[in-house]
C-alpha cells in the first residue's frame, strides 16, 4: 500500500524535518521519501489545508474493560475510541475481570490486539487481584509483556507493598504508576470538598486525600530510588509537591487528564453524573494551576484516563453514579483549547510517556516504519455525540466548543482517517 501525505507541516523534534512543510511518501508501512514536492501515484492521499504530521501519540492510562466488562468496552471498540483521538498506543490498567495479575491476562491482550490498527500495551497489576495484599507475578508479567505496573483505578493504600513494588522494578527498569488517592480521607466522598459541595449539598472528598498520598509516595521514592509515575494529579498543592521533588533528582514524573484541565467543580452545579470522576474536578485555582503546570511542562505527559461506563451507570442518581469518564475521541481539542503551547503539548503525547517506559520512539525520516497522527491544530467546532467511537458514550464534552481536530493516524500499515 502507498500512501501520499501532501504538503504536512512536520512537528517532530527528533525529525531532520521538523518544523517544515513536507510531502511524505509510505510504501507498505515504511517511509520511502520526504521532499518538497513528490509526483508519485498513490493508493490512498491524505491531504488537508492545515495538515500537520506528527509521530503517533501515546496514552499512558486508559480502560478498555476486556476481559469481563466488554459491555462498556472491548479492545476492538477502545481501539476505535483512540484512533479517533489519535492514538497509536495505548497503556491499559489491569481492572478487568479477571484482574490482569497473571501472565496469562497480559498474553491474552497481546495475541488479541495483534491485529488492531494501534499498539494497547497491557499495564501488570502490582498486587493480586489489584487487592493491596500481596505482590502478583510482576517478573512473569513482565517478562510476558506488561511495560508497566499499577493497581490502576484502586490506588495502592498499604506503603509496605509499594516499598517492595518499587525495590522489586528496579531489576527491569519498570515503571510503577499511582493514582493518588487516600481512601480513608472522606471515603464517601462525591466531589472536591469546598464552597461548591457544601452549596450542593453532597459529602466532599478533601484535597489533602490526594496530596497526603503524593507525599508518601515521595518519601517512599527518595528511600528506594526507584521511578514512580502520578497520574491524575488534581491540585495545585499536588503539582507543587511533584515539582519539589524533580527537582532533588528523583525519577518522578506525573500526568494529568484532560477534565481536570476543563472542569472544575464549580461545574457540577447541575449534578452532571458524567463529571463525577477520581480523583474529583477541584477548584477553578486548581485547574488553572494544572493548565500552567501543563504549559510549562511540568506535567510530564497526558493521560486520558479514558473510563467507559455502561448507560445505567451514569444515567442515575449523583450518589449511585460511578466515577469515569470517556475521553478520548476530544483529548486534543480539549488540552488543544486550553493549552499556550502546541509544540509542548504534542511532545507530552508523543516523546515523552514513551521515554518513560524505555520504549522505542519513531522518528519521520526516510528508512523509519511510518507511526503517524495526522491533525489540524487551528480546526475549531462543536464536540458531537457522533465522533465517539467507544461501546459507551459518557462524554462530558459533548455540545463544548473545541481547538484542534484529529484526522486520521498511520500506523502498523493500518492507515484510518477520521475526518
Amino acid at each position: 500500500m502507498k500512501v501520499l501525505i501532501k504538503q504536512a507541516r512536520i512537528v517532530s523534534p527528533s525529525s531532520p524535518h521538523h518544523g517544515k512543510t513536507m510531502d511524505i511518501l509510505v510504501k507498505d508501512g515504511t517511509i520511502v521519501q520526504i521532499a518538497n514536492k513528490i509526483t508519485e501515484k498513490a493508493d490512498h492521499t491524505v491531504e488537508n489545508p492545515q495538515l500537520h504530521v506528527s509521530i503517533g501519540w501515546m496514552d499512558l492510562f486508559a480502560d478498555f474493560g476486556d476481559p469481563g466488562f466488554e459491555h462498556r468496552e472491548t479492545l476492538e471498540s477502545g481501539a476505535a475510541a483512540a484512533v479517533a483521538g489519535g492514538f497509536t498506543s495505548v497503556l491499559i490498567v489491569p481492572n478487568t475481570q479477571p484482574i490482569v495479575s497473571s501472565k496469562t491476562q497480559v498474553e491474552y491482550i497481546k495475541q488479541k490486539s495483534i491485529s488492531l490498527p494501534i499498539d494497547i500495551l497491557p499495564m501488570g497489576a502490582i498486587t493480586k487481584q489489584a487487592e493491596g495484599k500481596e505482590l502478583a507475578e510482576m517478573y512473569d508479567m513482565h517478562a510476558s509483556g506488561a511495560v508497566a505496573f499499577s493497581d490502576g483505578w484502586q490506588s495502592l493504600q498499604n506503603a509496605g507493598i509499594l516499598l517492595k513494588a518499587l525495590q522489586y522494578v528496579q531489576a527491569k527498569d519498570a515503571l510503577v504508576i499511582q493514582l493518588p488517592n487516600d481512601q480513608t480521607i472522606g471515603p464517601h466522598g462525591l466531589m472536591n470538598e469546598g464552597i461548591v459541595s457544601t452549596q450542593l449539598g453532597l459529602p466532599g472528598k478533601p484535597p489533602i486525600a490526594e496530596e497526603l498520598m503524593i507525599a508518601r509516595d515521595i518519601e517512599l521514592l527518595k528511600y528506594t530510588q526507584s521511578k514512580l509515575h502520578i497520574t491524575g494529579v488534581s491540585t495545585k498543592q499536588g503539582i507543587a509537591l511533584i515539582q519539589q521533588a524533580k527537582q532533588q533528582g528523583l525519577q518522578l514524573s506525573c500526568s494529568v487528564t484532560p477534565y481536570h484541565c476543563f472542569f472544575c467543580d464549580e461545574d457540577l452545579m447541575d449534578y452532571n453524573t458524567h463529571l463525577k470522576v477520581n480523583p474529583p474536578l477541584r477548584t477553578r485555582e486548581d485547574m488553572m494551576a494544572i493548565r500552567e503546570a501543563v504549559a510549562k511542562g511540568v506535567v510530564d505527559c497526558i493521560s486520558s484516563h479514558h473510563h467507559p461506563l455502561h448507560w445505567d451507570e451514569k444515567n442515575c442518581e449523583f450518589e449511585y453514579a460511578k466515577n469515569g469518564m470517556e475521553t478520548f475521541e476530544a483529548v486534543f481539542g480539549v488540552l488543544h483549547s486550553v493549552s499556550e503551547s502546541l509544540d509542548m503539548l504534542i511532545e507530552q503525547l508523543t516523546t515523552r510517556p514513551r521515554r518513560l517506559l524505555g520504549l522505542p520512539e519513531p522518528t519521520i525520516q526516510e528508512g523509519s516504519p511510518a507511526c503517524f497522527t495526522f491533525f489540524n491544530p487551528s480546526e475549531e467546532y462543536v464536540f458531537d455525540a457522533t465522533m465517539i467511537q467507544s461501546a459507551s458514550s459518557n462524554n462530558a464534552f459533548i455540545g463544548k466548543t473545541l481547538t484542534g481536530k484529529v484526522l486520521g493516524i498511520l500506523h502498523k500499515n493500518h492507515l484510518v482517517l477520521t475526518a
